[in-house]
């Protein structure tokens, strides 16, 4: 049975079972701990019959501690395993297994947000969030993932991508260009809609002075107080000059970054396999909480330098 105290002094099988290095899941773990206490603290409250002993009382639990419970939690996102494997590897059934990941997702989201790691959902403090940053210098891009196909005919229409070619989610991203941290997070979408009509949909604001990269899939989106920058198409029966072919191939080396930063979320295949769950909100907050563990892996990475 896999548990913290196996892997917590072998950073490298820690790293490849939860994709945080030690002082990354070690930073986490301070902060799932107090969301942890306050969850129980909550399940007390809505006790009908006050509790009679402490907590810790009979049988001893599977994920006793904190940090097997964060371990089972990030070996699940970044592996994601059938249930029943899940289980066997942490010792319980598919059904236990399956409490548990419905039971800690919440948890590790709201730990992510006392780090301050999680990018923004609400459209109205997009600004607010960017303004934050000094460069002033962002690339927005969409990116989609797997869902297992609808049984439902008009659903199966909304979520077919015809990009790429199978039932998809969408989400945009507005990452930092220098930092490669994923600061914004749109709502999670049917695959079908195109990338410049979910960001005018979400109306997002930006800082005056913000330089926005982007690509063809949003070819007209010029949003108040931005200078956007997109590679410049070449003509019909044309060429591009060698300035232009300069030009884009500057803006091509920044815009690159967002595949990165998508890159970085997407190392938990939580977010990259074929979803199977069905749980509303589910595949939404995995999503934000795999953005926040890269930009946490981010900050980690920056004080570690900082320290050199």
């Amino acid at each position: 049975m896999l548990s913290y105290a196996q892997i917590e002094n072998r950073p490298r099988l820690l790293r490849s079972f939860t994709g945080l290095n030690g002082q990354a899941f070690e930073q986490l773990l301070s902060s799932f701990k107090r969301a942890y206490e306050e969850w129980l603290n909550e399940q007390d409250k809505m006790r009908v019959i006050p509790r009679q002993r402490a907590r810790g009382g009979g049988r001893q639990a599977v994920l006793a501690d904190a940090g097997d419970k964060l371990l089972f939690i990030l070996f699940y996102y970044k592996f994601y395993p059938v249930q029943e494997v899940q289980g066997f590897f942490f010792g319980m059934g598919k059904t236990q297994a399956h409490q548990w990941l419905y039971r800690l997702t919440p948890l590790v989201s709201k730990a992510l947000g006392y780090e301050l790691q999680l990018p923004e959902r609400k459209a109205a403090s997009v600004e607010e969030v960017l303004a934050t940053c000094p460069e002033l210098s962002f690339i927005i891009d969409g990116t989609e993932r797997p869902i297992e196909r609808p049984k439902d005919k008009q659903k199966q229409k909304n979520y077919y991508s015809g990009k790429k070619k199978k039932h998809t989610l969408k989400n945009l991203v507005i990452s930092e260009t220098k930092t490669k941290k994923i600061k914004v997070l749109s709502p999670t979408v049917e695959g079908k809609q195109h990338d410049k009509s979910l960001a005018d949909s979400q109306a997002y604001c930006y800082p005056k002075g913000t330089r926005l990269y982007k690509d063809s899939g949003f070819q007209g989106y010029e949003p108040k107080n931005t200078r956007a920058l997109q590679p410049k198409k070449k003509p019909r029966g044309g060429t591009l000059s060698d300035k232009e072919k300069e030009q884009n191939t500057r803006i091509s080396k920044v815009r690159i970054r967002v595949e990165h930063s998508i890159g970085g979320a997407k190392i938990y295949r939580v977010v990259k396999d074929t979803l199977r769950h069905h749980l509303e909100g589910f595949a939404d907050a995995v999503m934000e909480i795999a953005c926040g563990l890269h930009n946490l892996r981010i900050d980690t990475r920056a004080f570690n330098k900082a320290s050199v």
